[in-house]
């Protein structure tokens, strides 16, 4: 997979595995991993299917529409990269923190859906329900962040309560920050994950 490892100062810090929204690249959350933690490590990753020359995570069908087998496939390949990764750039596996927005955050949403708990936790912005035909495994230690718009027309808001609630059914701790806003990063949104980071994970 297409990346960019930025090495962090601090080897006690996390590994932020910065997963971009529909249109964006490996570079996009790398601001965004840094505000997060200035000493962390930033592993930037580009999504490997393309619509409409703009870079995704899997396809989708229609808006809204997600295709589940691709999913399924790009989720696996994901979760064997953060391996892979691990290996090559020496950072600790088990100290690896999910940033997701919109798409990125969909197929972070995903990997707990199909593979389970192989993150220490996640920042989601935006997310969906990735979907609805599996059986979740266990997630108890999984502590997630979910920013959500009460406005968004691309994220209805049952999407944000529901995922909260698949979640939560299968052990993990969430907490979900809404604003009056639509899809868009807003900087209250940024400063309530980075408080909720800082308390669960400094």
């Amino acid at each position: 997979m297409e990346h960019v490892f930025v090495k962090g100062t601090n080897d006690a810090a996390p590994t932020f595995l910065l997963l971009h929204g529909t249109g964006g690249n490996e570079q996009d959350l790398l601001g965004l991993g840094r505000e997060y933690d200035s000493e962390a490590s930033l592993l930037g990753v580009r999504g490997s299917e393309v619509e409409n020359g703009m870079p995704r995570f899997f396809r989708r069908l229609g808006m809204g529409v997600f295709d589940l087998d691709n999913l399924s496939e790009r989720t696996k390949e994901l979760a064997a990269f953060i391996d892979e990764a691990a290996a090559q750039y020496g950072f600790d596996r088990d100290n690896v923190i999910v940033v997701g927005y919109s798409n990125g955050a969909n197929i972070a949403a995903n990997l707990f859906f199909e593979v389970g708990n192989i993150v220490k936790g996640a920042i989601l912005h935006h997310p969906m329900i990735p979907r609805e035909d599996v059986e979740i495994p266990d997630l108890t230690g999984l502590n997630v962040w979910i920013g959500a718009g009460e406005n968004d027309q691309m994220t209805p808001v049952e999407h944000s309560t529901g995922l909260q609630k698949y979640l939560e059914q299968h052990g993990a701790t969430v907490d979900v920050f809404w604003h009056q806003h639509g899809h868009q990063l807003t900087m209250d949104e940024v400063n309530d994950a980075k408080a909720w980071y800082n308390k669960n994970f400094k």
